[in-house]
């Protein structure tokens, strides 16, 4: 068994947890246990959105995006306003991704894609706006709305690794090809389980 990077700390001292994200050796032991903590651990998750590290914050929202409350969300929306990019991206990532919830707080598609389609178009980072089409290029089979902002950007983003992940999503595009496939084989086995 390795040694705890987190020697000292109790096992429920979530705010020393989230401190410890601030800290590079101890960071992954930090983020490990906060997501063990679940639940337990979102108040002190909140307090640390408000954390002057940009590390901090990336961490409360990497292990928010698996435990999110309701409570939580209004630290979310403030953080994608944040400085840093990488704060940006994963309070995007925290509020959108449905794949990685654990917990019954699931912001909607409604709700989340004009964020992550203001995100595509506007941020100045093209780190955020590459997680931003990541979070809606899913949607773009069954969303013309979202077609359209992944078409815009395949067609003006200034930066080649934007231009490149949107293609990915566009119809035609190598992802969306094999959702809308997917797609396909679920509906069909949908008819033939209620026929």
């Amino acid at each position: 068994m390795p040694l705890s990077t987190l020697t000292g700390y109790a096992s429920d001292d979530y705010a020393g947890f989230v401190q410890a994200l601030g800290v590079p050796f101890r960071s992954h032991e930090a983020q490990r246990r906060l997501l063990k903590a679940g639940v337990l651990a979102v108040e002190a998750l909140q307090e640390g959105l408000h954390d002057e590290s940009a590390d901090v914050v990336t961490g409360c929202l990497k292990v928010l995006d698996h435990h999110l409350q309701e409570v939580a969300i209004p630290a979310l929306l403030e953080n994608m306003h944040h400085p840093q990019p990488q704060v940006r991206a994963w309070a995007l990532h925290a509020l959108a991704c449905d794949r990685c919830k654990e917990g019954a707080c699931r912001p909607g598609e409604d709700e989340a894609v004009p964020l992550a389609i203001d995100m595509l178009r506007n941020d100045p980072s093209p780190f955020v706006r590459v997680m931003a089409a990541d979070m809606i290029g899913p949607s773009a089979i069954r969303n013309e709305t979202v077609v359209s902002a992944l078409l815009d950007a395949v067609a003006n983003d200034a930066h080649p690794n934007v231009r490149k992940k949107t293609r990915w999503y566009i119809p035609g595009g190598p992802i969306y090809k094999r959702l809308a496939k997917k797609s396909q084989q679920n509906s069909k086995h949908t008819r033939t389980a209620e026929g």
